[in-house]
């Protein structure tokens, strides 16, 4: 007989975990499949940030950042040993795309949409530049600090998962979903494990498998919406040395690009890139012209520090198609439905930051179709355990 569940997914990112735990916290009896390890596609490759996205409002979504620094409140609050607020620095140069007037006036807008004290800004004197871990002084006109948040993001997808078991969900990795098919009541599915096809019944499916999301569509029968987008890869690289005084949101020097410069376990932590990308979500990596145009950064605004690359990863963002460049493109998060009162949600895009907001969107979005439950605890007070 097969086993039955009021929600699966599929997909173990810090989205999938999300939902699983947004899950099983209402009172559902939870399933999510994950082929590889948790965190194992963008949510181990994403720049460490949990923040409002400073540079998003250039773009005109105000929503999107007032959402994201309410949830980088809440996940500080809720997971201090995995969430850390940091200092954050923005150098404004002779040749910056960016005045010191216009970072001034987003600092300000920034600080109005957190809505709280931790929203601040200050702009150095020039007294204060020499002790910015050597950061280049020459044409330097302003330098701005605020205040964002820095995370593991593994360590933060598995806390959450761990979350979701405690409170019930069941976690599969190394199942590869083969194929789903709509019933009456939901979904029958089927995934490989250990080299054995298990079917299972559901009410409700969630496609949460970022990058992998359009191949899950085209396996669930009949053949359920779809959504024209595409992948977009970002590179980030670590080099030697190491940044005491924070983070750093600087500007490339060949197309004035925003970029970060944290540090990263003892190390400093570089990007990111954008570029299309068509192929296998698994074998995405790194391009020799990205990891120049990184070290080209670090090196024009730390001329001290070292460029020697020990690592390189790059990741995959999932954005809808727009007539805009990659950079103007939302990043606003899509839950695409299978029907007005729907079986299965497809999960487009999203940001680190805002996964707990998303997995609530989803499952509100499921209330109709489900059965009546009492909510086990507020995720809002939910702590999340540290390794």
């Amino acid at each position: 007989m097969n086993a039955r569940y009021e929600v699966v997914i599929i997909g173990g990112g810090i989205h999938g975990v999300g939902v699983a735990q947004a899950a099983a916290v209402r009172g559902y009896r939870t399933l999510l499949l994950e082929q590889q390890t948790l965190a194992a596609g963008t949510s181990s490759r994403s720049s460490k940030l949990i923040h409002g996205g400073l540079r998003y409002l250039e773009t005109g979504h105000v929503r999107l950042v007032r959402e994201s620094l309410r949830e980088r409140e809440i996940l500080l609050r809720i997971a201090p040993g995995l969430v850390e607020r940091k200092a954050f620095y923005i150098p404004v140069y002779k040749s910056s795309r960016r005045t010191a007037r216009r970072v001034h006036m987003g600092l300000f807008l920034y600080r109005l949409l957190a809505s709280d004290a931790n929203g601040k800004f200050e702009r150095l004197s020039p007294r204060e530049w020499d002790a910015l871990d050597g950061l280049e002084t020459a044409g330097l006109k302003a330098v701005f600090r605020y205040t964002d948040a820095q995370t593991d993001d593994v360590a933060l997808t598995r806390a959450v998962a761990r979350s979701a078991e405690a409170f019930g969900a069941e976690i599969r990795t190394g199942a590869r979903f083969i194929g789903a098919e709509r019933t009456a009541a939901g979904y029958e599915l089927r995934y490989v494990r250990d080299g054995v096809v298990i079917s299972c019944l559901t009410d409700v499916l969630v496609n949460a498998a970022g990058p992998w999301v359009a191949q899950t569509l085209s396996r669930i029968l009949p053949g359920p919406p779809r959504l024209p987008h595409d992948l977009v890869a970002g590179t980030h690289i670590i080099t030697d040395g190491s940044l005491t005084q924070g983070c750093y949101y600087i500007e490339a020097p060949s197309d004035r690009r925003a970029m970060f410069v944290l540090p990263w376990r003892g190390r400093i932590l570089t990007g990111t890139t954008e570029r299309l990308y068509v192929g296998d979500p698994a074998l995405v990596a790194p391009t020799p012209g990205e990891i120049a145009y990184l070290r080209e950064g670090l090196a024009a605004h730390f001329p001290g520090l070292s460029t020697n690359v020990v690592e390189s990863f790059a990741g995959l963002r999932v954005l809808p198609k727009s007539g805009g460049g990659l950079s103007a493109r939302s990043r606003e998060t899509v839950l695409l439905a299978d029907a007005p009162l729907p079986r299965l949600i497809s999960i487009f895009g999203g940001k680190l930051t805002g996964y707990r907001h998303t997995a609530a969107c989803v499952m509100d979005r499921f209330t109709p179709v489900l059965p009546a439950r009492e909510a086990r605890a507020d995720t809002r007070g939910l702590m999340l355990p540290v390794d």
